[in-house]
C-alpha cells in the first residue's frame, strides 16, 4: 500500500473515533501526570486534615464525594475559569446551601434532586462562582441521607467549606513548587499609554474585542476561555504565525553594536547630556560592564542636574532571538528600545524602534518586489 494510501487509511479510521480524541489544547502526558500527583496529594491531605480537625465521627463524612471532581480542575486544568479559589470554594459552598435548603422546603425526592441542581447552578451563575462540582453538592445535600439531615445547615460549612478550603490551600503550594501560575491571573488589555481614548497601536488594525464576541457568537457554544485570555491567545498566534515566516532574522543583524551607555555614578545631567547628544531616548545603565537597568528623558525629565540616576528595568534579549518577536514589545507604548545580552551578560547591541521598523520596511519591500517578479513571470 503507498504511504498516500496508508496516510488516508489512517486519518479515516481515527476520524471514527473522534469522540475519543483528546480536544484540550496543552494537554501532554507530563501535565497529566503532574496533575494525577496533585490530585494524589490534594486529596490525601484533605482528608487527613479534616480527620484531625473533626474528628472520626461516623455520622459526618470525612470528605465529600464532589471535592473529588473539584480536585480534577484544580490539578488538571487550573488555568480553568471554573477551578480558580473563588469558584471551588464558593461554588461547593453555595451549592451545598441550596441542597440543604431544598431538602427543608421540598419533601418529593424527584422534584428535590432536580430542584437543588438547578437552583445550584442559578445561584453560582449569579455570584461567579460557577464550579460544576457544586452541582453535586447540590445532590449529596439532597440524598446524603441522614448525617446530612442531622447536620443541616451546618453540612455546607462543615465540611464542605473546610474540603474545599484545604483543597484550594494545598493546590496553590503544589502549583508554586510545580512552576505553574496559580491562581489564574487573566490577561488585561492593554491601554493607551498616553491617557488619550485611541486603543494601543498594536491594536488598531486587525481584530478587535467586537470580532472575538460575535466568531463566539457564532459558534454557539460557551467556551471555557475568558474573552480577554481569547484575546492574548489569538495574538500570539498571530505572532508565532510572523516567526515562521520571518523568524530567520535575529536580533544581531539589526541591532546597533556601538552602544551609548552611562555608568551608575553619573548624574541627571550628564545622561540628559548624552541622550540630547545622540539623538537617542535610551541608555543603559552599566555597573561595570555589568547591565542594572536604563534611564531615558521622560524619567530625567524632573530630575536635578546633580540627582542620582533614576535607573528603570532594562528590556532585555539575546543575539539569536527572533528580530520579529520583538514586535509586542516595541510597540506597546512603553518600551523604546530593548538592550541585547550576550552569553556573558555583557552589552552587545541595542535595538530601537526605529531599528525594527526600518527592518520591517525592508522586509515588506522585498515581499511586495518578490510578488511583482511573480506576477510578471506568471504572465510571461
Amino acid at each position: 500500500m503507498a504511504p498516500s494510501q496508508h496516510d488516508a487509511r489512517k486519518t479515516g479510521i481515527l476520524s471514527k473515533f473522534r469522540l475519543f480524541t483528546p480536544i484540550l489544547a496543552g494537554a501532554t502526558l507530563k501535565e497529566r501526570l503532574i496533575g494525577c500527583l496533585g490530585a494524589l496529594i490534594g486529596i490525601c491531605i484533605t482528608g487527613l486534615v479534616c480527620g484531625l480537625v473533626m474528628g472520626n465521627d461516623a455520622h459526618l463524612p470525612l470528605i465529600v464525594a464532589p471535592i473529588g471532581a473539584s480536585a480534577v480542575l484544580l490539578f488538571a486544568v487550573p488555568a480553568s475559569p471554573l477551578a480558580q479559589p473563588w469558584s471551588i470554594v464558593g461554588g461547593n459552598t453555595i451549592s451545598a446551601f441550596v441542597g440543604v435548603a431544598v431538602l427543608t422546603l421540598v419533601r418529593d425526592p424527584a422534584i428535590a434532586i432536580g430542584l437543588a441542581v438547578a437552583l445550584a447552578i442559578l445561584a453560582m451563575s449569579l455570584t461567579r462562582s460557577l464550579h460544576p462540582p457544586g452541582g453535586a453538592a447540590a445532590l449529596t445535600a439532597v440524598i446524603g441521607g441522614a448525617a446530612v439531615t442531622r447536620a443541616g445547615f451546618w453540612f455546607p460549612l462543615v465540611p464542605v467549606a473546610i474540603n474545599s478550603l484545604i483543597l484550594v490551600g494545598v493546590g496553590m503550594l503544589f502549583h508554586r513548587l510545580a512552576g505553574r501560575q496559580y491562581p489564574h491571573l487573566q490577561s488585561v488589555a492593554p491601554v493607551n499609554t498616553h491617557n488619550t481614548a485611541d486603543p494601543p497601536p498594536a491594536f488598531r488594525v486587525g481584530f478587535n474585542t467586537q470580532d472575538i464576541d460575535a466568531a463566539i457568537e457564532s459558534l454557539n457554544e460557551t467556551l471555557d476561555i475568558s474573552r480577554a485570555d481569547l484575546d492574548a491567545l489569538l495574538r500570539q498566534v498571530e505572532l508565532q504565525a510572523l516567526l515562521r515566516e520571518r523568524g530567520d532574522l535575529t536580533c544581531a543583524d539589526i541591532m546597533s553594536r556601538d552602544v551609548v551607555t552611562i555608568q551608575l555614578g553619573a548624574s541627571a545631567d550628564e545622561a540628559r547630556a548624552l541622550l540630547l547628544g545622540h539623538d537617542i531616548r535610551t541608555l543603559p545603565v552599566l555597573d561595570g560592564e555589568r547591565l542594572l537597568g536604563t534611564v531615558g528623558l521622560r524619567e530625567l525629565a524632573a530630575m536635578a542636574p546633580s540627582a542620582p540616576l533614576p535607573v528603570s528595568e532594562a528590556a532585555t534579549v539575546r543575539p539569536a532571538d527572533p528580530a520579529i518577536g520583538l514586535l509586542p514589545r516595541l510597540t506597546d507604548g512603553t518600551i523604546h528600545a530593548v538592550v541585547v545580552l550576550d552569553e556573558a551578560n555583557r552589552v552587545a547591541g541595542i535595538i530601537s524602534q526605529t531599528d525594527l521598523l526600518a527592518t520591517l520596511a525592508r522586509s515588506l519591500s522585498r515581499t511586495g518586489m518578490a510578488g511583482l517578479m511573480g506576477g510578471h513571470g506568471q504572465g510571461i
